[in-house]
Formats: structure tokens, sequence, C-alpha cells
């Protein structure tokens, strides 16, 4: 039914509202089936409780005067009352006590089947709420931390703690290296096979390939969204597996193919690249993504609300903020996946401009399907069914007239 919701414009695209509606139409009747039973259920199981309890009283009011009447007519009660000090009255009030006390156990019985079917349903939520909290967090990974300033004014560097409390400080300068990676999401799917490769500080790394092959999976792996089945990633020299994760993460400014924006306003969408920047940071980041023209043209411009993920934006504007986000964090490695695919050329051009401003000392990674926007890299990396095939700049990559050559010339060979 969500399906239906959100993707409305799709189905109207098409003209599959009738099949739409049959849909919508058969998943009522299911619910409503299923809400019929659950109800017919319930109302049945209050009135059953209800006389249960009645049945109960009388039997046991029944019983109670029974065994009274019996035990006078025999002489037990007599003999019983004489040691005791009571007489007939007696028993018939401590009759009427228990009654009374049935009646109130009874009570909260009859309560609690009327409300089944909400504790049935509350369960079932409760299911799903503790499958969630028994998930194993994430580890925080290794003991090496990231600092800005301590060992020289305004630069990163890594803290590596030593023997005695002793620090040893690693400037971060952007090397990342690759060393026969193989990963696979199930270790019945491998996606990369003995990956090698390496990127030296304020290169521009490229990922190119067909769909599927293993880009983004690449750059997913620098972050540690996943860990590796054999060989070794380092940065600067140091396992990556041995640097705390949020440290890791924060010395990389990412923009993903998918943009996520949150409810807010537009500075603050930008500034959640790094959350201590300032307006006029901020206004930077986007004068040099290229989105301060739109944004300025906005109904309360960098005050404007954004709702829904962006909806009252356009992918483009979208994708534009992302890139504006990534650049306020002033990170020394740049992941970019697809950064510029939702926006026109004209922009594109704009854009890489003030990009390659950005890139200036920086460790960039890549992935594009315009090839256009990674001739400038100084090595480009072609990925085929999780391998590289082909490793060179675009020149030497053309002169080989291999798979780079098709991609970028669009001469693709029948099979």
């Amino acid at each position: 039914m969500e399906e239906m919701t959100v993707g409305q414009k799709v189905i109207k695209t098409f003209c599959h509202e009738q099949k739409a509606q049959e849909q919508f139409r058969l998943l009522n009747d299911q619910l409503n089936e299923v809400s019929r039973n659950a109800n017919t259920c319930a109302n049945i199981m209050g009135p059953i409780n209800g006389n249960i309890g009645y049945l109960q009283y009388i039997l046991v009011a029944t019983v109670g005067v029974l065994m009274i009447l019996f035990g006078a007519k025999t002489g037990l009660l007599s003999a019983y009352s004489v040691t005791k000090g009571g007489d007939i009255a007696v028993y018939a009030g401590m009759l009427v006590s228990f009654l009374a006390y049935s009646k109130q156990l009874n009570s909260p019985v009859q309560q609690v089947s009327q409300q089944f079917n909400a504790i049935v349903m509350a369960l079932a939520g409760a299911e799903r709420v503790f499958e969630m909290m028994d998930i194993e967090p994430e580890d925080a990974g290794g003991d090496i931390t990231l600092t800005c300033g301590e060992l020289e004014e305004g630069a990163w560097a890594w803290k590596k703690p030593g023997a005695g409390g002793n620090f040893t400080y690693i400037p971060l300068k952007g090397d990342i290296r690759f060393r026969d990676v193989t990963f696979g999401y199930t270790d019945q799917k491998v996606i990369l096979k003995h990956i090698s490769l390496y990127a030296k500080p304020g290169q521009k790394i490229a990922f190119v390939g067909s769909t599927g092959a293993g880009k983004t999976t690449i750059t997913n792996l620098i972050n540690r969204f996943y860990d590796i089945q054999s060989g070794e990633i380092t940065y600067d020299g140091l396992n990556i597996r041995d640097i705390r994760k949020e440290d890791l993460r924060r010395s990389l400014g990412i923009v993903l193919q998918d943009t996520h924006l949150f409810t807010g306003t537009v500075m603050e969408n930008i500034r959640y690249g790094r959350l201590e920047a300032s307006d006029d940071e901020c206004v930077s980041a986007a004068k040099l993504a290229n989105a301060d023209f739109f944004i300025s043209h906005l109904p309360e411009g960098y005050q404007t609300r954004i709702s829904t993920d962006g909806a009252n934006l356009s992918q483009g504007q979208r994708q534009l903020l992302a890139i504006a986000r990534a650049m306020v964090s002033n990170c020394p490695v740049l992941i970019l996946d697809e950064a510029t695919s939702s926006i026109d050329t004209h922009t594109e051009k704009l854009t890489e401009q003030g990009m390659d401003k950005l890139m200036e000392g920086k460790t960039v990674f890549v992935i594009a399907h315009r090839l256009s926007t990674v001739r400038n890299s100084q090595a480009i990396m072609v990925l085929e069914h999780g391998e590289i095939i082909e490793r060179g700049n675009h020149e030497q990559l053309l002169a080989q007239k291999g798979k780079y050559y098709q991609l970028y010339t669009g001469a693709f060979e029948l099979d």
C-alpha cells in the first residue's frame, strides 16, 4: 500500500490506475477479513468469560450453602461451632465474604479477556521492537583517533596510543592503499576479487565500469561500512581496522548517489557537513558547489525549510546541496559517488570548477558513468565483475582501445 502511495506518479504515467485499484481492493479485503475475524474472536471471548464468572459465582454459592446445610444436619458443623465458639451464622458470613472475594478476582480476569486483542497486537509489536534491540551494535573500531591542531595548528593527524600513556602523531596525508582485497556481502557471492590499488596524497582516482562491477563497494570499504574477508586496506600506513570508525569517517567527505536531506533549513543541511561551520563558510561552500544561485531564489533563501527529504527541491538541487555539504566539511579525503549525475551539463561544468579548487591537495575518489568528469584523473580504474581489468590515465586507456575506449566512445561490441 505504501508503494502505491509513494509511486502514484509512476502509476499514472503508465496508466495502471485500474491495476493499482484492484491490488488496493485485494489488500483492503484481506485486511477487512483479518480484522473481522480478530474482532469476532475478541467479542466472543468477552461474553464467554463473563458467563463463566457468573457460573463460577453460582457454583461456589450452591456448594457453600450445601456444605453449611449438610454440616448442620449431620452435626459436624455444630461440633465445629462448639469447639471454635461459632454458629451457623458465622459460616454463612464466611460464605458471603468468599463469594465477594471470588467476584473481585473474576473482575480483572474479565477485563484482561476484553483487552486480549490489544494485548496480542502489543506482543506482536514488542517482538519487532525487541528484535531490533537485540541487534548487535557496530563495534567502535580501533584505538587510533583523529585530531586537528595538536600536532600543528590547523593540521589533521592520527593520534596513535603507545606504551606508558604516550602518543605518536602521524600526519594525515590521505595515502590510501588496497592490498589484495577480497570482499563479498556473503561468503557465497564474492564482489571484489584480489583488488590492489593505491591513491597517493593529492591524487584523483576514478572508478569506471558497468553497473554492478563493484565501484561503490570499494568506497564503502574505505568507510568500513563493511569489513573485508581478506587482504588489507591502509590509511597513511595504518590498517583501517586499527582506526576508530567515527574518526575514520570524520576524515572523509562523501557525496553519495542517493542524496538525503534532513527536515530543517537549507543552511542547516549544508552545515551538517561540519556542525561548527559558520554561516559565511556554508555560503562559500554553496557558491563553490554552484548552489548559491538557486538558493537565493528560494522563498526564504538559506532559511527556506526543507521537508520530506527535499520534496520541494529538484533532484539536481538536492545533489548540489549534498556537494556543498561535503565542501563545508573540508575533509582531506573526498569520495564522490555519481556526485553530478542529476545536474545539467552547464551547471556540472561550473560545479566542477569549484570542486577542482576544493580538491587541491586532497585525495579524491570519483565514481562516474559520465566519463567526461574523470578525464583529468591521475589514475582511472576500469572494473569488470569485481576485478580491475585496466588502469591508467585518460590518454593511456584510450590508446589501449580496450573496455575504457568502448565506454568512452560508445563503440560497444556485440557479443
